[in-house]
C-alpha cells in the first residue's frame, strides 16, 4: 500500500480542492501536528482495495436508489485494467457510459469514489449548498475517528465476516438549519477481504420521522454483484470468442445482499 498522508485523504474528498478531487496527491507522511489518517479513513481510501484482480477484470454492483427524484436501478462497473491496479487506471461506467474520476491515484476502489462523488453532486443540487462543503463534512467525519465494527453479512447467501462503518456527517452541524430534511442522513460503508475488490456495500438513508430508519424518507444502496474475467480479442487465444467484450461469469463469485 502507498504511504499517503493525511493532507491527501484530505484533499480525496474535497479538502484541499473546490470541486471533486485533486489531481495529484502527495505520498508523503502528515506534517508534524496534523496526526495521522483515521482507521477509518485508512480503510475506505488508502487500501489496495483492488490487490490480487487480474488484469481486465469487471468488478460489477447494483445500484439502487428509493427516492422519487433518482428512482431506478443502474448496473455501475469497475474494470481493472492493469494488474493488482498497480497503475491505478481501473475505469468506472455506469449507463451513461465512462466516468471520469478524479481520485487524484488512490488506490482505494474507485466504485467508492464514484459513489460519494454522486451523493455530494446530488446534496448540492436538493439543498443549494456547496459541494465543497458537504465533502468537507464527510471527510471529517471519517476523520473523526468512527468505530469500525466486525459484522457477518450475507455475500451469495453465505454469512462472510466484514468491517462496517457508519457516519452521520450532519448530525452536529452548525449549518443543519440549511437542510433539516438532511441532518440525520447516515453512511454505511462495508468492506470485506473476501469479496473482490472489498467494497461489498455502501448505503446512504436520510430516515423518516422521528429519525426512524425503519422506513427511510431516502435510501441509496450500491453493493457488490459479480466479478468477470473479460476475454482478450479474437486471435490473441486459440478458440477465443470474436467478440472482444464477451465475458465469463465465475462460478464463485459471490454477491452481496442488502
Amino acid at each position: 500500500m502507498r504511504a499517503i498522508g493525511a493532507a491527501a485523504v484530505a484533499g480525496a474528498i474535497g479538502m484541499t480542492a473546490a470541486v471533486g478531487f485533486p489531481a495529484t496527491v502527495q505520498a508523503a507522511a502528515p506534517a508534524p501536528g496534523t496526526g495521522e489518517i483515521s482507521p477509518a479513513e485508512r480503510l475506505i481510501f488508502t487500501t489496495d482495495h483492488l490487490h490480487g484482480i487480474a488484469q481486465q477484470t469487471e468488478l460489477d454492483y447494483a445500484l439502487l436508489n428509493s427516492d422519487p427524484p433518482a428512482h431506478g436501478s443502474d448496473t455501475v462497473k469497475v474494470l481493472v485494467t492493469s494488474p493488482d491496479n498497480a497503475k491505478g487506471d481501473a475505469q468506472v461506467s455506469d449507463h451513461t457510459g465512462a466516468v471520469p474520476l478524479p481520485n487524484g491515484g488512490l488506490q482505494c476502489n474507485p466504485v467508492i469514489i464514484y459513489f460519494l462523488e454522486r451523493d455530494i453532486a446530488e446534496m448540492e443540487h436538493l439543498t443549494g449548498g456547496k459541494r465543497r462543503y458537504f465533502q468537507q463534512r464527510v471527510r471529517l467525519a471519517l476523520a473523526a475517528g468512527p468505530k469500525i465494527e466486525t459484522v457477518t453479512s450475507q455475500i451469495d447467501g453465505k454469512p462472510v465476516k466484514a468491517q462496517q462503518i457508519v457516519v452521520q456527517p450532519f448530525l452536529d452541524d452548525p449549518n443543519a438549519a440549511r437542510f433539516a430534511q438532511y441532518t440525520g442522513k447516515r453512511y454505511t460503508f462495508v468492506i470485506s477481504t473476501t469479496v473482490p475488490g472489498q467494497v461489498a456495500l455502501i448505503r446512504t438513508d436520510v430516515p423518516g420521522a422521528n429519525n426512524d430508519f425503519a422506513h427511510p424518507l431516502q435510501s441509496r444502496t450500491l453493493s457488490f454483484q459479480a466479478a468477470l474475467r473479460k476475454l482478450p480479442p479474437a486471435g490473441n487465444a486459440p478458440g477465443a470468442p470474436h467478440s472482444p467484450n464477451e465475458s465469463v461469469k465465475p462460478s464463485n463469485a459471490p454477491r452481496a445482499s442488502r
